[in-house]
């Protein structure tokens, strides 16, 4: 590892930027080349990392000064102002928002999937896929290859934590709420989320039925697999879901070669992105609660059907803050970076 390298995590004290210091805790990397910024708002809080405790600063152009590589775990509107501000001075920049997975001058890097893209391109910022795109084009990949793939439908059930701390505080209060025998009001979500479904996530695009969470899916794919020479269309529904960490994604591909369930369930197991849970009868599938702090995306309940073979119907869950966004924050910048070991 590059001994020199300074790394900032920006948005330290959220949800993504609190794995994004576990994961780089596991890497041993020195908290004395580590810098924890966030808003004035933050400022002061100390974090803890390892046996040393790290104070967040108030991100600025003079906080990242000397920065090598920044890791910005912010929401979109942050990151298109920190981003270029990051990169005037001098830094490395990786981030996790939507905020530049549509601009094409940007690479949209999925690390161990199109890696290649960061070898060489224009600026110092990197754009990051979200957690179901991640997830979606890490499962289909190995059935690409070995069958073809012309579709994918997805229904996504999101946890709340994709909201960051106030969608985990909402549901947390909503719920104590609904068990007291009160209604509470929606802030953070266009409705109650407390022992509800809202098929909503996130805003709606302009004059389309289409949010722009599952507007993302489709671009997002599009862009990942435009180096494979084989572009699947991936389209679905993204609905808010009363858990906090996790999503649940039930996923129908399909292919371009009909293949029996044991030959796609063999294509699957092969993948290192992969765990595959596939025992229904013994009551072992994919659960959100399983998959937390679990840097694979799990697999199960694969089925197909006699009258549409070319369909093959599975669901998947992924740890939408720790692997759908931490670790590929920190794989990605320390490749970028130059210092991945």
């Amino acid at each position: 590892m590059n001994e020199n390298l300074r790394i900032a995590v920006v948005g330290a004290t959220g949800v993504v930027g609190t794995e994004v210091l576990s994961t780089l805790l596991l890497r041993d990397f020195p908290a004395e080349q580590l810098t924890v910024l966030g808003s004035e708002r933050s400022e002061g809080e100390e974090l803890a990392y390892g046996e040393e405790t790290l104070e967040v600063e108030t991100v600025s152009a003079e906080t990242l000064r000397g920065i090598g590589l920044v890791l910005l775990a912010t929401p979109a509107d942050a990151s298109r102002t920190l981003a270029p501000m990051a990169q005037a001075a001098g830094a490395w920049v990786v981030d996790a928002s939507s905020a530049f997975r549509a601009e094409g001058a940007v690479p949209l890097v999925l690390p161990g999937f199109n890696s290649e893209a960061l070898g060489s391109f224009k600026g110092r910022i990197v754009s990051l896929p979200s957690a179901v795109t991640t997830a979606v084009a890490n499962i289909v990949e190995p059935l690409r290859q070995a069958f073809g793939v012309a579709q994918v439908q997805v229904t996504a059930l999101m946890g709340v934590s994709s909201s960051g701390q106030r969608g985990l505080k909402e549901l947390e209060q909503q719920t104590s709420a609904l068990l007291s025998g009160r209604e509470p009001e929606a802030h953070v979500f266009p409705h109650r989320v407390g022992f509800n479904l809202v098929p909503q996530v996130g805003p709606f695009l302009a004059n389309s039925p289409w949010t722009e969470e599952e507007a993302g899916w489709t671009l997002e794919c599009a862009r990942l697999f435009a180096s494979k020479g084989e572009v699947p269309v991936v389209a679905g529904t993204a609905v808010q879901v009363p858990t906090f960490f996790g999503h649940g994604l039930s996923l129908h591909v399909r292919l371009k070669k009909p293949a029996p369930v044991d030959q796609a369930r063999a294509a699957l197991k092969g993948s290192p992105a992969l765990k595959l849970l596939d025992s229904p009868t013994e009551k072992v599938y994919p659960l959100p609660s399983l998959v937390t702090a679990d840097p694979t995306i799990h697999v199960g309940r694969l089925r197909s059907f006699p009258q549409a073979p070319e369909w093959l119907t599975l669901f998947a869950t992924v740890d939408n803050a720790g692997r759908g966004a931490a670790l590929n924050l920190v794989e990605a910048g320390l490749r970028l970076a130059g210092s991945d070991s």
